[in-house]
């Protein structure tokens, strides 16, 4: 099952990826992307190496962006892939069936070819500009991801779309409205003063708006 909280690796404050994961898991998260960019394949592998022993006693999972071979090589649970990166149907022939391939998405059009392709998850942003992606594609906001899922709830879609991209706490209840399966943070969790505290908190509402949706079904 795809987690509805995503967390998104980046540097804490002592400069290290694996210090903001442990950080995170300790909060509370369960379901962890390992975001390493500018980094020798070597490196990215020996991150996620140590990233995957650090979320087993946790029971969860871990995502590597980018790099099929790599996350397969660690024993990771699965690969993100940026529209710039490796087909998903390559990746699929190296990971196998049994691996989570999530892909990025910006536009109806992005959905549509990764629902084709087979993501098991889409991550759709960002939501407003984040200065941890040297590429940012244009911003959605609320109307853009209203837009969107208007679209995929039309077609008869499934496929678990989770919101990115500078999402702040706050923000999490008016994107949830747009019909989002989840939400995917960095700096409002790595950053917090009581980390835990904020991951309950985004729990807590992520498992109420559940039941309110399928109540109202």
């Amino acid at each position: 099952m795809i987690s509805k909280l995503h967390y998104i690796s980046q540097p804490a404050a002592d400069g290290s990826h694996i210090t903001a994961i442990q950080n995170a898991l300790d909060a509370g998260c369960k379901w962890i992307q390992l975001r390493v960019k500018d980094a020798q394949e070597a490196d990215v592998l020996a991150y996620a190496t140590e990233a995957i022993a650090l979320c087993r006693p946790y029971g969860a999972k871990l995502i590597v962006n980018d790099y099929p071979e790599l996350a397969l090589k660690a024993g990771a649970d699965g690969v993100h892939l940026g529209l710039e990166d490796m087909p998903v149907s390559k990746a699929r022939e190296i990971v196998g069936n049994n691996f989570i391939i999530g892909g990025t998405a910006n536009t109806i059009s992005h959905v549509l070819a990764r629902i084709a392709e087979g993501v098991d998850y889409i991550g759709l942003g960002p939501f407003r500009f984040t200065s941890t992606k040297k590429k940012l594609s244009p911003v959605l906001g609320l109307d853009g991801y209203t837009a969107i899922m208007n679209e995929i709830q039309n077609l008869g879609f499934k496929t678990p779309v989770i919101a990115i991209g500078g999402i702040e706490t706050d923000d999490i209840p008016h994107i949830m409205g747009t019909g989002i399966y989840g939400v995917a943070i960095s700096g409002a969790i790595t950053h917090a003063d009581d980390r835990t505290s904020v991951v309950n908190n985004i729990h807590a509402f992520l498992d109420s708006a559940q039941i309110t949706s399928t109540a109202t079904i």
